[in-house]
C-alpha cells in the first residue's frame, strides 16, 4: 500500500492528496481492528467505495459529474479497470461509472491515479450529495433556454467535501434539465432544476423538490417556478441544512428526503429552509458560466466517406442514433450500449474512434449509453464505419430495444434476483420478433435486481424488479414483479408506473410479447403507451398477465433464475447504500474531537461557514453520546438537541447558560462571521469536555457502586 504515494506526488491539489493518505490510514486501521466495521463502511462509501455482493472485494464507483467526460479520462479508467478491476467498465443510470472487483487495500493508489485527469470517487457513494446529473445533450441541446453544464457542474463542485452533507441520513441527488423535456427526470430528485429565462431577460430556474423512486416512489413538488441563478446554490444549501438536521437516521427507510418532506409538508420545508439564510456561506453565488472548456471538434481531415455494408440497417441507426446540434454543422451520435457495460479494450478503441471523429468529449447517458459530440455530417458515415466495426452502431437507442438494468446479482448486495440476464433476454425477443420497435422511443423498458429502482423500473412504461414467489409447497421461485404505465410524458410531466403483478422470471419473455402485442392489437392510431395504460385501466393489463403468474404449472426450469444452472438461493445481505452511524459513547466522542480538528483547519482557512458546521456537528455528536449513557437514541438530530434539554438540562444534570437548543441553534441565528465562529468552537469544544467529565464522574460513581 505504499506505492500510490509516489502518486500523489504528481497531483497539485494538497486536498485531494490529504484525502487519499486519510483513507490509506484508516484502511490500515481497520485491518488492524481499531476502527468498528460498520464505521469504516460509512467511510469508505463516502469515497466511493461499495462492497460487492462477492466477499472481499469492492466496486468503484467514479463520479462523472452530468456524465462528463474526456477521451483521456476514458483511457484513464480503461487503464485503470485493466489493473486493478474486471477490464470492464460499467454506466449507470447516474451518469457514473463503476469498476468491480477490486481489492481494498489498492483503492488508495487507484484514487490517485484517477485524480491524474481531474476525475474523483469522493461521494460518489454514501450519506452524500450523489453525482450531479445532467441532460446529455446540455449545451448542444436546439431547445435548450442556455447551456446548463456550467451550473451542474459548480454544484457539483459546491458541495463536494462540504460539510453540510458528508453525514446526512440518507443519500441526496441533484439533476439539471436542459429544457422542458426534462431529460435529465427532475420529478425522480431531491432537487431539480429546469431552466428558464424570464421577462426580464434573466436566467433563473424551475425548481422541483422531493422526488424519488425506491420502494415509495414520489413525484417532486414544485418549489419554485422561477429562482434566480445566483440563488441556486445558496437555496440548495439551505435544503441540505434542513435534511442533515431533521431528516430521519433510524428508519433507513423512511430517511430521504422525500419522506421529511411527506412529514412536514412543502410550506414548512420552505420555512426551515429560509430560517438558514444567516447561516449560509453565499448567500447569493455567481455561477462562473466558463467554468468548463470549449467542446472542439477534430479537426482530423477525411478521405472519401465509405459507403455502408448494410445500407438499411445505416439509415436506421441515422433515425434513430443520430441528433442534430444547435451549433450549425455538428451533429451528436448516440451509442446503445447492452447493460451498460463496455470492457476496457474495446473503450480505449471507442476514444480513438471520438478523438478521429468527433469531439475529444462525451456524456455518459442515463440509460446507460454514450452520446459522442460535434460530429460533422461528412464524418457521419466514417463515425459509424468504425463503431459498426466493433459493434456500437446497432440502431435503436432510447427506444423499447434499449433496456436499462442494474447491475443486480452479477454484484449487488441488495438484488434478490436477476436483471441482467434477463434484460439481455427481453432484447433478443424484440430485436428478433419486433424489428420494427427499434423505432418506438415512447415505451421505455427498465429493469431492477430488488424494489430500489437503481435501474429505474419505477418510471418505466414497462418496469420489471427482481424478487420472489413461492410454490404451494414453499419452494422458493426467482420472480420479476411487473410495473406498467410509467414514464415521461412528451410535456415533460413524470408518471410513477403501477404494480400489476408478480411472475417467475423465467416467464418475462412471454410477458413482454402479451403486452406488445396487446398494445399492437388495441391501441388506437398514434396513442401513446402510457395513455393506453390509462384508458384500458389496470385490470386489462393483471387480467392479461394473470395466466403468467399461475403456480400449478411450474416446470423445472421456473426454479432457476436467468444465468444460472442450479436452483434459486436467496442472497440476504445488508445493502450499502446508505452509512450506518455507530452508537458508541467512546466513537462520538473521538468524532466529536476530529469534527473540532476539521473545524480549526477551515478557520485558519478563513472559511468560517464550513469551520461554524463542522462546530454544530460537534454538539450534535457530543449530546448523541451523552444520550446512549441513558440508553436514548434519538432519530433526527433536531430530536437529538430536544432529548437533551430535556434528559440532561431540564433535570439540572447539566448546566448551560440558556436552552440547548438556543445554544446550538445560534448557528442559524447569525451570520458566519469570524467573531461568531470563535464564539461558538469554543463554546462546543467547552461542550465536550464537559460531557466528558460528567461521562467519567458516572462512571466513576458506577465503579464505586
Amino acid at each position: 500500500m505504499q506505492s500510490f504515494r509516489t502518486e500523489l506526488e504528481d497531483l497539485n491539489n494538497p486536498v485531494v492528496a490529504q484525502d487519499i493518505l486519510d483513507l490509506e490510514k484508516k484502511i490500515r486501521l481497520f485491518r488492524d481492528g481499531k476502527i468498528d466495521s460498520d464505521k469504516f463502511r460509512s467511510l469508505r462509501l463516502a469515497r466511493g467505495i461499495y462492497g460487492q455482493r462477492q466477499p472481499g472485494v469492492q466496486m468503484i464507483r467514479i463520479k462523472l459529474p452530468l456524465g462528463r467526460i474526456s477521451t483521456k479520462q476514458m483511457r484513464r479508467i480503461a487503464d485503470i479497470s485493466d489493473e486493478y478491476a474486471s477490464k470492464n467498465l460499467h454506466a449507470t443510470t447516474r451518469q457514473d461509472i463503476q469498476i468491480h472487483f477490486v481489492s481494498l487495500d489498492r483503492t488508495p493508489e487507484l484514487w490517485a491515479l484517477l485524480e491524474k485527469d481531474q476525475i474523483t470517487t469522493r461521494e460518489a457513494c454514501g450519506n452524500t450529495v450523489r453525482n450531479v446529473t445532467a441532460s446529455d445533450l446540455a449545451g448542444i441541446d436546439p431547445k435548450e433556454p442556455f447551456d446548463v453544464s456550467p451550473y451542474a457542474y459548480e454544484t457539483f463542485q459546491y458541495f463536494l467535501r462540504n460539510p453540510i452533507c458528508q453525514e446526512m441520513g440518507r443519500k441526496f441527488k441533484i439533476s439539471f434539465s436542459s429544457s422542458d423535456d426534462d431529460t435529465a427526470f427532475s420529478f425522480i430528485h431531491d432537487l431539480g432544476f429546469l431552466p428558464r429565462i424570464n421577462e426580464q431577460g434573466e436566467r433563473g430556474f424551475k425548481v422541483m423538490i422531493g422526488g424519488g423512486l425506491g420502494a415509495n416512489p414520489y413525484l417532486a413538488q414544485v418549489a419554485y417556478e422561477f429562482l434566480h441563478e445566483d440563488k441556486i446554490i445558496p437555496f440548495t444549501e439551505a435544503i441540505l441544512r434542513v435534511f442533515d438536521r431533521y431528516g430521519e437516521r433510524n428508519r433507513r427507510m423512511k430517511a430521504r428526503f422525500k419522506f421529511l418532506l411527506d412529514d412536514l409538508g412543502l410550506e414548512k420545508v420552505m420555512a426551515l429552509a429560509e430560517e438558514e439564510t444567516n447561516a449560509l456561506k453565499s448567500k447569493t453565488y455567481v455561477i462562473n458560466r466558463n467554468i468548463l472548456p470549449e467542446e472542439t471538434p477534430s479537426t482530423i481531415q477525411l478521405g472519401e466517406a465509405p459507403e455502408p455494408a448494410d445500407a438499411v440497417k445505416y439509415a436506421r441507426w441515422y433515425k434513430t442514433n443520430v441528433v442534430t446540434q444547435k451549433q450549425e454543422g455538428f451533429h451528436g451520435v448516440y451509442v446503445k450500449l447492452p447493460l451498460g457495460n463496455m470492457s476496457s479494450n474495446l473503450a480505449r478503441y471507442f476514444a480513438d474512434i471520438v478523438d478521429q471523429f468527433a469531439g475529444a468529449e462525451m456524456r455518459v447517458t442515463v440509460n446507460q449509453g454514450y452520446l459522442i459530440r460535434y460530429v460533422r455530417p461528412e464524418a457521419l458515415k466514417h463515425l459509424y464505419a468504425a463503431l459498426d466495426k466493433v459493434g456500437l452502431a446497432e440502431p435503436g437507442f432510447d427506444s423499447v430495444a434499449d433496456i436499462t438494468a442494474c447491475p443486480g446479482t452479477e454484484s449487488c448486495n441488495l438484488a434478490i434476483s436477476d436483471s441482467t440476464n434477463i434484460s439481455l433476454a427481453l432484447e433478443k425477443v424484440i430485436r428478433e420478433e419486433y424489428p420494427e420497435m427499434v423505432h418506438n422511443t415512447d415505451i421505455k423498458i427498465k429493469i431492477s435486481g430488488c424494489p430500489n429502482s437503481c435501474g429505474q423500473h419505477g418510471l418505466a412504461g414497462i418496469g420489471l424488479h427482481g424478487s420472489t414467489i413461492k410454490d404451494k409447497q414453499g419452494k422458493v421461485l426467482p420472480a420479476l414483479v411487473v410495473l406498467l404505465g410509467g414514464g415521461k410524458l412528451k410535456n415533460g410531466d413524470g408518471i410513477i408506473s403501477d404494480k400489476i403483478i408478480k411472475i417467475p422470471s423465467k416467464r418475462g419473455p412471454d410477458a413482454l410479447r402479451l403486452l406488445l402485442d396487446d398494445y399492437e392489437a388495441n391501441s388506437q392510431d398514434g396513442e401513446y403507451y402510457h395513455d393506453y395504460f390509462l384508458r384500458v385501466g389496470r385490470n386489462h393489463f393483471y387480467t392479461l398477465l394473470k395466466p403468467l403468474g399461475d403456480l400449478t404449472s411450474v416446470v423445472p426450469t421456473d426454479y432457476i433464475d436467468w444465468g444460472e444452472d442450479h436452483n434459486f438461493i436467496l442472497h440476504t445481505a445488508v445493502g450499502e447504500c446508505a452509512a450506518i452511524m455507530i452508537d458508541l459513547v467512546a466513537t462520538l466522542f473521538f468524532e466529536s474531537d476530529e469534527k473540532l480538528e476539521w473545524a480549526g483547519k477551515a478557520f485558519r482557512q478563513q472559511h468560517y461557514a464550513d469551520a461554524i458546521y463542522h462546530g454544530y456537528s460537534a454538539y450534535i455528536n457530543t449530546a448523541k453520546a451523552m444520550l446512549l449513557t441513558r440508553d436514548i437514541k434519538p432519530s433526527t438530530q433536531i430530536q437529538v438537541i430536544n432529548d437533551f434539554q430535556k434528559h440532561f438540562v431540564d433535570t439540572q444534570a447539566f448546566s448551560l447558560p440558556e436552552s440547548f437548543k438556543d445554544v446550538v441553534l445560534r448557528i442559524n441565528k447569525n451570520e458566519p462571521t469570524a467573531a461568531f465562529a470563535t464564539e461558538y468552537l469554543e463554546a462546543s469544544a467547552k461542550f465536550l469536555g464537559e460531557a466528558r467529565v460528567y461521562r467519567e464522574a458516572a462512571d466513576k460513581e458506577v465503579v464505586e457502586k
